[in-house]
């Protein structure tokens, strides 16, 4: 897999490189069992701070996503549930108003957003959209 990171954006980095990893399981890219690269071969594949890449695998593995293997590196968890449903829901409620904010901004209607949202979560997960 292939990380990249946009230098000036309002996201940080740590936070790039997480949600890639994030998406990369979400639509199977990455498997149970596959291994990240070490902190410090993306921290200079990305040309960064290997504190920046760390806090992104911290992250990740107190979400469930990756497990860390002393000695060995980090691999991607099998699927588990540690967020509780109020967090799950919070979580994604911030991404939506963050969602909303920005195509209000744009000037996109409901339904366009509506619709590429069904466009787009059907392209990455391989779902028909409803």
């Amino acid at each position: 897999m292939r990380y990249r990171i946009v230098a000036g954006s309002n996201v940080p980095i740590f936070r790039q490189i997480a949600d890639q990893i994030g998406r990369a399981v979400a639509t199977g890219d990455l498997k149970i069992g596959d291994s990240v690269p070490s902190v410090r071969q993306l921290a200079r594949d990305l040309v960064i701070n290997p504190n920046t890449v760390a806090k992104a695998y911290s992250d990740l593995v107190a979400s469930g996503v990756l497990e860390n293997q002393p000695g060995r590196g980090y691999f991607i968890n099998k699927r588990r549930q540690v967020f509780t449903k109020t967090e799950r829901l919070r979580r994604l409620d911030e991404t939506i108003d963050l969602l909303i904010s920005q195509s209000v901004a744009l000037d996109f209607s409901a339904s366009e957003v509506l619709d590429r949202v069904k466009e787009l979560f059907a392209q990455k997960l391989s779902v028909a959209p409803e």
